[in-house]
């Protein structure tokens, strides 16, 4: 049946786009002249595609097929997607294999590699394999919690405040699960993985942006009760449906998807009175139904109607649901200033985000070098343009949230305050 439905996904008119990111895992700087192939899962002989990455790390962006955008706007038998094969080889580091990328028609994709470099010991190449996404394979449905945890009297087994953590250790299995590796992932790429597996970025924006607070609220709650630490357990949160959210390890993640994510990562959703986030579950409310939670393919019908994302929150949530923002963000060097910075600015905030740009451009080398006067001239505008273009970013020049905390987390990342594993 897959056979069959791949051969049609082939034979469309639709298509998707797919750019692969190659960085080491030593340190996180961009591998350059990395060889990506690229095949058809189904006919893994066949390269469609053959492409080297730049002094970012980054490949050109190709256009793929991939079955009709409607596939993934109702629910349906038919995959909504096509998935690739990729090979991966660069001079010095270990090849990868990544079997299952998912393009989606009228997207963007963002395949991450992580590439070790050669030891001395041969290792055998395992490869990554991306199994179905949720809203396509069989996944168990979420064992019902209550929203709001209850708080000992003590108070030891909650935070303080809400804190955004630097990294979520992710336990890829049911907990119980001993043998099952955890991974570090910064919290941003962790809500990122989380997203594109769980919902389709064809969806509106609202209805990404309203899923993204659901899983960004269910995480902080798990952070801020510390639920899986009081029993006992060394992970933050796990892998499984039934549990909490669907991490894929290695999967691709959408540039839709994580663009929402930067511009929002802080924030979170909560009820009057209760200061811990709301455990925000959900179901997608075509296999399986969940009264007062809210449902996955009812969040994107309500905002094909136009509806905004706190609305479509508030539709099954209730109406006294709303947005709140995180006290805190841990592991960056400076928070952002609360004003967006553009040509004419002055003063330390300036100076420390030109001192963060500038180390990025000594290894993302299409960021030209600036000086770090604390002046936000011409020269500065460049190079912010250059790196928004790099990773992702509406290229403005200017430094507002989602750029300011972005340079924070590239420059963490290949400075090595944070060990990202």
């Amino acid at each position: 049946m897959k056979k069959y439905m791949m051969a049609a996904q082939q034979e469309t008119t639709a298509t998707g786009i797919l750019q692969v990111d190659v960085v080491s895992r030593e340190n996180n700087f961009p591998i350059r002249d990395a060889e990506v192939s690229i095949a058809y899962k189904g006919d893994p002989e066949s390269t469609v595609e053959q492409l080297t990455t730049n002094s970012s790390g980054q490949t050109e962006q190709v256009s793929l097929a991939a079955p009709p955008v409607d596939y993934s706007l109702s629910p349906g038998l038919v995959q909504p997607y096509s998935e690739y094969i990729l090979m991966i080889r660069a001079q010095g580091f270990e090849p990868v294999a990544i079997s299952g990328t998912e393009i989606l028609a009228d997207t963007t994709a963002i395949q991450p590699v992580r590439m070790t470099p050669v030891q001395d010991e041969i290792t055998p190449d395992v490869p990554i394999v991306i199994p179905d996404h949720t809203l396509y394979g069989e996944y168990p449905p979420k064992i019902a919690e209550a929203e709001v945890k209850t708080v000992a009297e003590t108070g030891e087994i909650v935070l303080s405040r809400v804190v955004v953590p630097q990294t979520i250790i992710v336990h890829d299995g049911v907990p119980t699960d001993p043998t099952a590796p955890n991974y570090y992932v910064p919290y941003r790429d962790y809500i990122k993985n989380v997203a594109s597996s769980e919902i389709y970025a064809t969806w509106p924006r609202a209805s990404i942006t309203a899923n993204v607070l659901a899983i960004m609220s269910f995480t902080l709650n798990r952070v801020y009760t510390e639920w899986y630490r009081n029993q006992g357990y060394d992970f933050t949160i796990t892998s499984s449906t039934a549990f909490d959210h669907k991490w894929i390890y290695g999967r691709n993640l959408y540039e839709s998807i994580s663009q929402v994510v930067d511009e929002i990562f802080n924030s979170y959703l909560s009820r009057p009175g209760i200061r811990q986030p709301i455990l925000t579950q959900y179901c997608d409310g075509n296999r399986v139904q969940c009264p007062n939670w809210m449902s996955q393919w009812g969040s994107c019908t309500l905002g094909e109607q136009g509806y905004s994302a706190i609305e479509i929150l508030r539709h099954f949530y209730g109406s006294d649901m709303y947005i709140n923002t995180a006290e805190q963000v841990s592991g960056v060097p400076s928070s952002w200033p609360g004003f967006n910075l553009t040509v004419g600015a002055s003063g330390d905030k300036v100076r420390q985000v030109q001192e963060q740009l500038d180390t990025i451009a000594t290894v993302y080398t299409a960021i030209p070098r600036i000086r770090a006067d604390g002046i936000f001239g011409p020269a500065t505008a460049e190079a912010v343009r250059q790196f928004q273009s790099i990773f992702g970013l509406p290229v403005t020049g200017v430094i507002d949230f989602a750029t300011w905390y972005k340079i924070s987390h590239i420059y963490v990342g290949i400075t090595r305050i944070a060990e990202y594993s």
